[in-house]
């Protein structure tokens, strides 16, 4: 899929999702393994537009998302500068997204910080044994901001979800197994075929029954969502501008620059933290909106823009 033009069954190249059905199953491929699958524009757009076909097609009864047998995602990728929301999923095109259909994450490789917080908001995992789950973003000087704050804390112990946000590191696919964020593990490059055994399996049951069931179960568990971005803004607002994040940042930033391969958050978190210094010196700090979208590890700000209808990055 190239953008929100479908291509089921065939490779397009220079397509960044690829998708094709197993019966009433919608298989979700990421297809920028030259960036570790790190979601930009186009990918959110693709990703957007697949969910949007899982969620619309009645003949599609659930869905499976992977990164193939290399890595599942590595998060965003700093050329788009936080331009990857959707009107119907949010960041990424699925991380605010309400979906009616259960959805299941094939992890391969490693899911970090923005790869993680897609796994988290999909219904089931499915990993393979040489799989890696992290958040590191403390490790940089900012923070997890598309909603692993409070997923994590409802997949996971509270103590292990702290580890896991606070220590930076990576946690194995065997471990998250133990402790209950993967359901199922399968040997290394089987994670796909397991997910989709999985997904077959419950579109052989009663798909309104199903989709009804899955509401009332994601709808009870969202009761907390507006709190948990709240609480996310307000832990976004502590770092913002301070001298952790710039002298974390700044010889990263000059030493990604220096060899062209700027890591995931450095540049747009420099430049969200300029962007928002220089609007509070201009215009006070009532003209910095309250509620604000990051992506994982980037930290462009977002503004809606009421005559585009459109969120542009300031």
């Amino acid at each position: 899929m190239t953008n929100t033009r479908y291509e089921e069954g065939l490779m397009v190249p220079g397509e960044v999702v690829h998708i094709h059905r197993e019966g009433h199953v919608l298989v979700m491929t990421f297809r920028r393994e030259h960036k570790r699958n790190a979601v930009n524009r186009a990918l959110a757009d693709a990703l957007d537009a697949a969910l949007n076909l899982l969620d619309d097609d009645p003949d599609l009864y659930a869905g499976v998302l992977t990164g193939g047998v290399e890595c599942f995602c590595a998060g965003s990728d700093l050329s788009s500068q936080g331009d990857y929301v959707t009107p119907r999923g949010g960041e990424y095109g699925i991380i605010r997204r309400r979906r009616r259909k259960p959805l299941i994450a094939s992890v391969e490789g490693v899911a970090l910080g923005g790869g993680m917080e897609i796994a988290l908001a999909c219904d089931l995992v499915v990993a393979a044994t040489n799989a890696r789950f992290g958040l590191p973003e403390v490790v940089r000087g900012v923070l997890p901001t598309c909603g692993a704050l409070f997923r994590a804390l409802r997949l996971l112990p509270a103590n292990i979800a702290r580890e896991l946000v606070l220590g930076g590191e990576p946690m194995p696919a065997d471990r998250a197994y133990t402790l209950g964020l993967v359901n199922q593990l399968a040997p290394p490059g089987g994670a796909l075929e397991l997910a989709v055994a999985m997904a077959q399996r419950i579109a052989r049951n009663a798909p309104l029954s199903v989709q009804a069931s899955l509401a009332a179960m994601n709808d009870f568990l969202a009761c907390g969502d507006q709190a948990g971005w709240d609480a996310t803004a307000k832990a976004m607002g502590a770092i913002r501008g301070s001298r952790d994040l710039k002298k974390e940042f700044s010889p990263f930033l000059r030493s990604a620059r220096r060899s062209g391969q700027a890591t995931e958050g450095c540049v747009a978190a420099v430049r969200a933290t300029r962007v928002i210094e220089h609007k509070a010196r201009k215009d006070g700090p009532d003209a910095i909106p309250a509620v604000r979208k990051y992506g994982p590890f980037q930290k462009s700000q977002q503004f809606h823009d009421p005559r585009t209808q459109r969120h542009r990055i300031a």
